[in-house]
Formats: structure tokens, sequence, C-alpha cells
């Protein structure tokens, strides 16, 4: 509706990519780029500066990467990604206005909230603005590794045959405040490994209070309940922190994959609690 400019009810391929870009944008990513560009400190950009940033942001978007041109494969017409409806809805109708960080931010936020609000939709079915224990599970484990989907989805079936958590049903803020977390990868993974490493096993309490000191995030007792259900994968009724960031990170970084090779690579890898290829030549 914002960027549908002549009210068709579509959307051009290259503003499709521009709204992949920002699904794909860390905050903090944005934020730091955006004040490199912005020189004189005014907490705010033009339109050609706009353009540098969002390209930087899509050398890191496989996808956006790939289409970096705004054009489809295979394709000889198209327009740049920041044209048409995005530089009106930003920058107005001749382009000249500038860009304030906060409203940027505003939008960015409202757009991954609203994506969250259309898959808590997708499951809640009847319109109860709730969902049932196994939708919620099933939602944690949607992108988990192929090698390791079936035993998750087991656990997830297992959930109807224990009385303390089958009638559980999870409101939109719970389900948002997991969003939330799995967008908090990195600082998640580090505490988790952190602590796993001086303590060992990771309790129930260990993963709220990494939660809400690290990360911010507030995540009830029946959420955590379930995730350590699921994720408790030889049911010794601890939590498997590796299937658990394991099947977070390849959910929230299947658009945000590093495309360039390199220490911004390596790094990605490292932050989000990956193990890459680069990590076997490295000798510590």
């Amino acid at each position: 509706m914002q960027f549908d400019t002549n009210n068709d009810g579509l959307i051009s391929f290259a503003e499709y990519i521009f709204f992949v870009t920002l699904l794909s944008i860390h905050e903090s990513n944005f934020t730091v780029a955006f004040k490199m560009f912005d020189i004189d400190h005014s907490g705010v950009i033009d339109r050609e500066e706009f353009k540098k940033i969002m390209a930087l942001m899509r050398s890191f978007n496989r996808q956006g990467s790939t289409h970096k041109d705004g054009l489809r494969i295979g394709l000889k017409v198209g327009k740049p990604v920041e044209n048409g409806g995005v530089v009106e809805y930003f920058f107005g109708s001749d382009g000249n206005e500038p860009l304030h960080f906060d409203k940027f931010s505003k939008i960015l936020k409202e757009l991954h909230d609203e994506i969250i609000q259309l898959e808590f939709s997708h499951y809640d079915v009847k319109s109860s603005k709730t969902i049932p224990a196994k939708d919620f599970a099933l939602s944690m484990v949607a992108s988990a590794d192929m090698n390791h989907i079936n035993k998750l989805l087991d656990r997830v079936d297992s959930l109807v045959k224990e009385p303390d958590l089958k009638d559980i049903r999870i409101t939109f803020e719970e389900f948002k405040a997991f969003a939330d977390l799995r967008r908090r990868l990195e600082p998640l993974s580090m505490a988790i490994f952190a602590y796993g490493k001086l303590n060992g096993l990771l309790t129930k309490e260990d993963l709220k209070r990494a939660a809400q000191h690290v990360c911010g995030v507030d995540l009830t007792d029946r959420v955590v309940d379930i995730i350590f259900h699921v994720f408790d994968t030889n049911q010794d009724g601890n939590l498997s922190p590796e299937e658990f960031l394991r099947a977070l990170q390849r959910r929230e970084t299947d658009i945000r994959e590093p495309t360039i090779p390199g220490p911004l690579g390596f790094l990605s890898c490292w932050f989000s609690g990956r193990k890459c290829s680069s990590l076997k030549h490295v000798v510590i």
C-alpha cells in the first residue's frame, strides 16, 4: 500500500527486491552505514546517499546481490531498485526531500512487525488471537537443517502427549517476543555458548536470563517450556543449544547469507554461531 503509487495492486520486481533487502537488514547494520554517510551528523541523508547504503546492504544478501540492478534474470528491461514508489515515499514526488533516520527506522520496524503478524495469522486459522503449542513449535523448526528436521518434527508431534504442554495457547505477544529474540541471534549465540563453556548445561532460567539481560527480550515460562521440549533432542531434560541455535540461525539468515568471502563472511559465520568452511583452516 505504501509503495503501490499507481494503485494497481502490484509492486515492481525492483521494489520487491528492495523489500527483500529491507527484511534482511539488521537495524544495527543500517545504523552504522547511515552514520557513515551522514557526514554533517544532521540525522538525514539524500537520495543518492540512500542508494549507496542500500547497494551496500544488498551486497550482503544473496537474492539482493543476484538482482542488484533490479532486473529479473533473462529480462532486458527494468529500473533501479530505489526508483518509483520507493523514491516518492521516502524522498517526495521530486526525489529531493531528505530522509530522516528516525522515519526509516520506524518503517523498518513496522515492516518486520507486519511480517510477524502475517505469520501468526497463518497459524491462527480461527482468529482466536492465540495459536496451539504445536503450531508455535512448528514455526520454530520450519527452517531447520534437513539432516535434523525429522527428529525435531518428532519432538513437535510428541507435544500432544505431554499433559502440561498440549493445551498451551501462545499469544501474539509471546510469538513476537520469540521473533524478536531470533533477530538478536548474534548476542544470544555468544551468551549461550560462553555460558555453556563455563557452566555446562543450560537451564530454563539460564535461557530466560540470556534472553532478558543480553537481548532485552522477555520469554514466558510456557514459551521456554516448549523450546526445551522441542530442542531436548536426546530427552535428558536439558536444552541442546546447538540444535536450538542452528534452527534459529537458518531461519533468520536464509536471506542474509554473506555473499562475499574473506573476513566479513568469516565474522558473520562466527557471530551467528555457525560452522563455516573457512573455520576449518583456522588454528587456535
